[in-house]
């Protein structure tokens, strides 16, 4: 049982270190000369005109979500492109029905206005 689940837990494990080991190099081994002007914050060459923690209007995520969501629905593209030959007709018309949910969320959400920032 475990020579099924050893593969999984070396790709973890090689994971991490690819993670950790340039972190703590650059930690340990790096030049540590703090300054002023580094440290200050920098806005396009600018003092910054308000907090960074200003909160962001929610129609800003809105569309972050539609835009996460459509583009998860694109993923199932290129399985779709790659069996192209092989799925024949039906596999043309599950994949034109799963186009046509997709396109009329789309217009549901333009005509909603969620897609237009004022």
């Amino acid at each position: 049982m475990i020579e099924q689940y050893l593969p999984i837990l070396v790709f973890i494990i090689l994971g991490a270190l690819c993670g950790l080991v340039p972190l703590t190099l650059g930690a340990c081994l790096g030049p540590r000369r703090p300054n002023p002007q580094k440290s200050s914050p920098y806005e396009c060459g600018f003092e910054p005109f308000e907090s960074a923690r200003v909160k962001f209007d929610v129609r800003f995520y809105l569309v972050a979500i539609l835009f996460i969501i459509f583009d998860l629905e694109m993923i199932f593209l290129f399985p779709f492109a790659v069996v192209l030959r092989d799925i024949g007709w039906i596999g043309m018309g599950a994949m034109g029905i799963f186009f046509a949910m997709l396109l009329v969320g789309f217009i549901y959400e333009w005509k909603k206005g969620a897609l237009e920032w004022e």
